[in-house]
């Protein structure tokens, strides 16, 4: 059974700092669809649509016929532990600084036999596992044997840990508290264990509803933040960008119209000096001081999340502008990720459909509500995960946008959905 996570003590500048290492991150190209699968939280594996054979390591042709005809397919991922080591030496830098560390061979109910990682709570072999596919610390897709059958602080064992950004014990910044979802995300981080969460407002002289309430929480503390301000957002690093955790930037500009139903730019302009431009700043003022704070083991930096939106993959002409500017910003999230892949540190990009708010609400149902919002973000974060599609639409147009993306703009185009 694994221990539950004790509070981690402050950082010891006498000691030694753990160097800032990678795993074996070197991948072929056919591996990469695991990769792909696992950053969404999924474990596939290769399976021929000759024969049905399930493969693994991937291939170019199938083992069994020499098909080239392979798909990626979601697995169970149950099988038998066949046996188990315990690493206590290793000329890998990353794994040497992490020892002793457990690895075993699984025979998969589907066929493949795989080595794996396992977690602390998997006894000796035989016994029945479930493997599953999370992103190590290079971005790439490693596998896990996990127990059938785990405990309440299953999330707290060390390699686990290694694996993911769980916000417990862990300080956070929230860029925007005046929104529901804003809140909802507080809330949402100190019931996952967050140890300060820190929340930007704008407008500290206005008093909005909700922010006297999540600013009587012990854990979480006020601070002025203004994505249009670079000044603002860099007092704002200098002041706590070397004692944060994770960063999740969830402030935006909404507006409703496209182009010719609206005159001039001034709003489009306030749009992207939010969404785009204000993650711009924000990325250049804290980016530096995550990357510098990777390697500090359990009080190290772990993670950065974004908030975008489904619009940004296909316009959506009834929010044209703001459509353009989530599309901007997700290809500045892809930019900010390459940048923050070295040290260590994953970027989290959140894709929801129309969120239950203000700005959505001539919209008809299905919305997403912010508490349903803030839930998919803390579990994005404990499972490790890099892309998140919250919500019924979110999941439908992603579909619809795989499957063909010309198709999915003009039914935009001809009927707004």
């Amino acid at each position: 059974m694994t221990m539950p996570l004790m509070r981690p003590k402050r950082k010891n500048p006498v000691l030694r700092t753990r160097q800032m290492n990678l795993p074996p991150w070197a991948r072929g190209r056919e591996a990469l669809g695991i990769t792909a699968a696992a950053a969404e939280g999924r474990f596939e594996l290769q399976v021929c649509e000759e024969c049905g054979t399930v493969q693994y390591p991937p291939r170019g042709a199938c083992k069994q016929c020499l098909s080239t005809a392979l798909r990626w397919r979601p697995q169970t991922g149950e099988g038998e532990l066949l046996s188990a080591t315990t690493l206590h030496h290793s000329n890998d830098l990353f794994f040497r600084e992490r020892l002793p560390w457990r690895l075993g061979m699984v025979k998969l109910d589907s066929g493949p036999s795989l080595m794996v990682h396992l977690h602390g709570e998997v006894g000796e072999a035989p016994q029945r596992v479930r493997v599953g596919a999370r992103l190590d610390r290079a971005g790439q897709a490693v596998l896990i044997g996990f127990p059938f059958e785990g405990s309440t602080h299953m999330a707290d064992d060390p390699m686990l840990r290694e694996m993911t950004s769980d916000p417990k014990f862990r300080k956070v910044l929230v860029t925007d508290g005046k929104t529901p979802a804003g809140q909802a995300l507080v809330r949402a981080l100190v019931k996952a264990g967050a140890d300060i969460v820190w929340v930007g407002h704008a407008e500290p002289w206005k008093q909005l509803g909700g922010l006297e309430d999540i600013s009587a929480l012990p854990q979480v503390t006020l601070v002025p933040l203004d994505l249009t301000n670079g000044r603002a957002v860099t007092e704002l690093a200098g002041e706590i960008g070397g004692k944060v955790d994770i960063v999740i930037n969830n402030a935006e500009v909404h507006r409703t119209f496209g182009i010719g139903a609206r005159r001039g730019t001034d709003v489009a302009k306030l749009e992207m000096d939010i969404n785009y431009f204000g993650l711009l700043r924000l990325a250049q003022e804290f980016g530096p001081a995550l990357k510098g704070r990777s390697a500090d083991g359990a009080t190290g930096a772990t993670a950065w999340v974004n908030l975008l939106s489904i619009y940004a993959l296909s316009n959506f002409p009834p929010h044209g502008t703001f459509s353009a500017s989530k599309a901007a910003a997700h290809s500045l999230a892809q930019c900010l990720r390459a940048e923050m892949r070295p040290a260590g540190i994953r970027v989290i990009n959140v894709f929801p459909g129309p969120i239950d708010d203000e700005w959505n609400q001539h919209m008809p149902p299905p919305k997403l509500g912010p508490d349903a919002l803030a839930n998919a973000i803390v579990k994005a974060l404990r499972d490790g995960v890099e892309d998140v599609y919250p919500g019924d639409v979110a999941q439908e147009w992603l579909q619809r946008w795989r499957d063909n993306p010309k198709v999915l703009e003009r039914e935009l185009a001809t009927n707004g959905g």
